[in-house]
């Protein structure tokens, strides 16, 4: 294992002190491992609070900011956050207009969750609603999940959800957006290599040099199948069709796509995998609408890249457009 670090235990400690020094306009407890913007709870806002296991980043501190989230938690490496660190963000993101949990669906982060807020209610009276995001086709289900996992919609999710919450929207209409955003997304993700934990230091999985797996879950878990290693515009075809035949999408949709690196894959391969998907695409009659290419939410050093579409209407795209400031997300402002 070869990596930038002190002693394992302490990597995600670590990570967050630097993201401390690099980012003053964040606020970091580093008892609680809380992330924060610098002037929460915003009054009269509604808070989008997030979180789950690091290794994942910039998910989900990389886009805590004006225009996304209030507050993020971090927990242990690919675990979730425990409901103590989940109820002390819910408090620092509470502006008095309620507070929105963005939710990954695993079954820790769920559970974990919807302990914080009954919590919440209980000890402070905040209200809080959830949205569970669950956009990956490749399985129904995983060892980690009860139905399908959520991945590459959440940072959709978040951006979009964090800028009605900016436009002073109510907690149901924000929390309903989030929804909408979660039905009309789907993603799937390829792994051309395993990643590796640093408490364990040996990769997560064993996968052959020629080989790649497809609809592999962010923390490592098994996807459809391991295929041969293909180049990129039959990778592409694996990763988009099936998802234009799960939600259905329709000729004359319009959409954002999403093309996600999983932590060890170059942007230049990035960009060549969005042309590919992008040809796909207008071979359907599809319209990207809008689009990201870049690693925004990953598994450590895993080389491989996700698809996320997202089918837009007017007010969607409006709010994707809004001003954003966050470390990993930032237009307009």
């Amino acid at each position: 294992m070869k990596k930038l670090i002190n002693d394992p235990a302490e990597v995600v400690d670590a990570a967050l002190a630097g993201m401390a020094a690099a980012h003053p306009d964040l606020r970091v407890d580093a008892k609680q491992r809380v992330v924060a913007r610098a002037d929460a709870p915003v009054p009269g806002k509604v808070g989008l609070v997030s979180g789950g296991g690091s290794g994942h980043e910039p998910l989900h501190a990389g886009f805590v900011g004006p225009g996304m989230l209030d507050a993020a938690c971090a927990g242990e490496i690919f675990t979730s956050p425990v409901p103590d660190q989940i109820l002390a963000a819910t408090a620092a993101a509470d502006g008095g207009a309620g507070v929105l949990h963005i939710v990954k669906n695993y079954t820790g982060d769920v559970m974990n969750f919807e302990m914080a807020a009954e919590l919440a209610a209980a000890e402070t009276g905040i209200e809080v609603l959830a949205v569970v995001v669950n956009d990956d086709v490749a399985v129904q289900d995983s060892l980690y999940t009860a139905g399908r996992r959520g991945v590459g919609a959440t940072v959709v999710l978040e951006k979009i959800a964090g800028a009605a919450a900016e436009q002073r929207r109510t907690l149901a209409e924000v929390a309903g957006i989030a929804t909408r955003v979660s039905a009309d997304s789907r993603s799937m993700g390829v792994a051309l290599t395993s990643c590796t934990v640093p408490a364990v230091g040996r990769p997560t999985f064993e996968l052959g040099p020629d080989d790649m797996e497809l609809g592999i879950g962010i923390h490592g878990e098994p996807g459809r199948q391991r295929l041969p290693l293909a180049p990129a515009h039959e990778v592409a075809g694996l990763l988009v069709e099936p998802l234009l035949a799960d939600l259905p999408f329709r000729r004359g949709d319009r959409v954002l796509c999403l093309l996600n690196g999983m932590g060890g894959t170059p942007l230049l391969e990035l960009y060549l995998m969005f042309d590919e998907v992008s040809r796909i695409l207008r071979g359907h009659g599809i319209e990207i609408a809008r689009s990201l290419v870049g690693s925004y939410i990953t598994s450590l050093d895993m080389a491989g890249c996700s698809v996320t579409l997202t089918r837009l209407d007017d007010e969607l795209t409006a709010l994707w457009d809004y001003p954003v400031r966050t470390p990993a997300l930032r237009w307009g402002m």
